[in-house]
């Protein structure tokens, strides 16, 4: 007895390395991070016009004749206006963004998912799949969330946006050259502006330091991180439950192709950012609140005051400003985001 009350004292330590390795960094979990991260950058590049046209839409002034108005109408002006750099705008950081985002975002999600069942001793339900899926998103916006922001400035720092009209009472009075500035920048795409635009604030490290210096240092670049995460925790809880139940009635065994897979991404995208949209427009709000001197004019106090600006100025339709591009944008993106990662970690784990 005393012999064998040894043995597993003894096998501890050989046995802790094993049990530890897991949860830090094994080719498993590098797999989803590499897997992850190529799925994301894939996903968004193929839609970077539409999701430049969202956010313009988003943040636009209601009142004005100069709005971008219809996907197909605003994608040509985008062009003619712009060019293929402007269908492109801020897809160089949105890209830089969305590799480590999307890569902490799956690997997370995987992990997660081991631990809530224990490591397979109980049911992978869909409870758990929401909180793995929520959870996972919180800890990815947090981890890229300048980027995002901005990549937001970026992606509307050049759009022809007019300016938002201050009421008379708080307008101070505009001098002839306050004038001009004015008119010139309630259309950035005319060639003067184009030219003004080339300065080094439409450069990644540009707008970071822009932000930082006028907006209060590197809190500016948190600007609207909890209605942020007050969105993505349920569109992404939602999006993985809604994807792994959507596989397994449309991708039973045998039935597994390529347009059925791009399907279930589709669908569980498209149903996960339906119901999280207004989220995601406070979001924008928040993110470009501190552009005044863009001509967009807006100064949210915070997201509580964001949503009641909005719903008093424009109402619950201004909470779903730029949906359709926005579902456009989505079905695409997720499918070939859920595809791609698929894909690529049955490579990378495949001898």
């Amino acid at each position: 007895m005393t012999s064998e009350s040894k043995q597993p004292t003894s096998s501890a330590p050989a046995m802790a390395p094993t049990i530890q390795k897991p949860a830090f960094w094994t080719p498993e979990i590098a797999s989803y991070f590499v897997a992850g991260g190529v799925a994301g950058a894939t996903s968004r590049t193929v839609v970077s016009p539409l999701e430049r046209l969202k956010i313009i839409q988003q943040v636009q002034p209601r009142s004005s004749d100069r709005q971008y108005k219809g996907v197909w109408r605003s994608l040509v002006r985008m062009w003619r206006e712009e060019g293929f750099k402007g269908f492109m705008r801020g897809n160089g950081i949105n890209c830089l963004r969305i590799v480590p985002y999307s890569a902490v975002q799956f690997t997370t999600y995987e992990q997660l998912k081991k631990w809530m069942t224990a490591y397979g001793a109980k049911e992978l339900d869909t409870p758990k799949r929401l909180a793995s899926g929520a959870l996972a998103g919180i800890t990815s916006v947090c981890t890229t969330y300048p980027l995002d922001l901005v990549r937001s400035r970026l992606s509307i720092a050049t759009a022809s946006i007019p300016i938002q009209s201050q009421p008379a009472s708080q307008s101070a009075p505009m001098s002839v050259s306050s004038i001009k500035q004015s008119l010139s920048s309630a259309y950035h795409t005319s060639s003067s502006q184009l030219r003004a635009s080339s300065r080094p604030e439409l450069s990644m490290r540009g707008m970071a330091l822009k932000v930082m210096r006028e907006e209060g240092g590197i809190r500016g670049l948190y600007r609207g991180l909890i209605p942020t995460a007050m969105g993505v925790a349920p569109y992404v809880g939602i999006n993985f439950a809604a994807y792994e139940a959507l596989r397994g009635v449309i991708t039973p065994p045998g039935k597994s192709s390529i347009v059925r897979k791009l399907t279930c991404g589709a669908l569980a995208g498209s149903i996960s950012q339906t119901l999280t949209y207004p989220f995601d427009v406070l979001r924008r709000k928040m993110q470009v609140t501190g552009m005044a001197s863009g001509g967009l004019g807006y100064k949210y106090t915070g997201a509580i005051d964001a949503l009641q600006t909005i719903l008093r100025t424009e109402g619950v339709q201004g909470l779903y400003r730029g949906l359709w591009p926005n579902l456009l944008k989505v079905a695409p993106s997720i499918a070939t985001s859920f595809f791609t990662y698929e894909v690529v970690k049955e490579f990378l784990v495949t001898p």
